[in-house]
């Protein structure tokens, strides 16, 4: 049972991998070539409302599906997936109307502040912070 669990926390761990190597094919996001260019110089790309927001929303669906397989897998605590999913979500619900409104004020707010909200909505860095902290907390309830 420990080799099908360590293996499903690598399928999770490849299916991050998976959504960052095929962004370019999964999903409509114009500001990808804008910084991967790194030159804030750059026209503002011109781009469709609902198409993006749609691919964030996807995107964020396969992030938190392949986080809660990780969390899932690592701990076999689904209240802990609960909780985990609720956290990235917040987490998400925060960030995503902060980096449309870059985005609506063409990242006039700032360059640097639009480059790593967008980090937050793209990627999973929640579950950087999650994994080390449900770890402690499981250490923490083994001591007691």
């Amino acid at each position: 049972m420990k080799i099908l669990s360590w293996l499903l926390v690598i399928i999770g761990i490849f299916g991050l991998i998976s959504v960052r190597m095929l962004e370019d094919e999964l999903f409509y996001d114009p500001f990808l070539t804008y910084f991967h260019e790194a030159n804030k110089n750059i026209s503002f790309p011109s781009f469709e409302w609902t198409k993006l927001i749609l691919g964030h929303f996807f995107r964020f669906v396969l992030n938190l599906a392949f986080s809660c397989l990780i969390i899932q897998f690592l701990f076999k605590n689904k209240e802990w997936t609960v909780q985990g999913a609720i956290l990235i979500t917040i987490i998400f619900a925060i960030t995503f109307p902060i980096y449309l409104y870059c985005i609506y004020s063409q990242f006039e707010i700032g360059y640097l502040f639009s480059f790593y909200m967008r980090r937050f909505v793209i990627q999973p860095l929640v579950l950087l912070l999650i994994v080390p902290l449900f770890y402690y907390r499981k250490q923490v309830l083994l001591e007691s």
